[in-house]
């Protein structure tokens, strides 16, 4: 069972900076695709930003492209979301997942039933 725990949510003005941390307990951490989620009240689970098992390949949502930035450190079993300029619609409950049935060649998932594994979210405001 892999259990994923994050970090680093807060309340932050429009035009701050939050970096939200995701710690993984799973012996295939190297090879599993891990992504971000969030999800406003009243709305379904969004992809926020994912990243490939070799890190070199990344994708982001339209909404947070040039402001937020997606990274993992395998040997600490960490993905990190970095949130630049930060605004009021980024208010959310922030979601790690983890897909660990992948391959080498296999695309980035951006919708939530491509992912197995799910940490319980942390929360993220924006004050205008």
């Amino acid at each position: 069972q892999v259990q994923l725990v994050e970090s680093g949510g807060g309340l932050v003005q429009a035009g701050g900076s939050l970096k939200l941390s995701c710690t993984s307990n799973s012996r295939t951490f190297g090879r599993d695709f891990m992504a971000w989620f969030r999800q406003r009240p009243g709305e379904e689970r969004a992809f926020v930003a994912a990243i490939h098992r070799t890190t070199s390949r990344t994708d982001y949502a339209d909404s947070v492209k040039g402001r937020f930035s997606i990274s993992r450190d395998n040997t600490k079993k960490i993905v990190y979301l970095n949130m630049n300029n930060l605004k009021p619609e980024d208010t959310a409950v922030y979601y790690c997942a983890a897909d660990t049935n992948t391959i080498l060649s296999a695309p980035l998932q951006t919708t939530p039933d491509g992912y197995d594994y799910w940490g319980q979210g942390t929360q993220v405001t924006v004050s205008a």
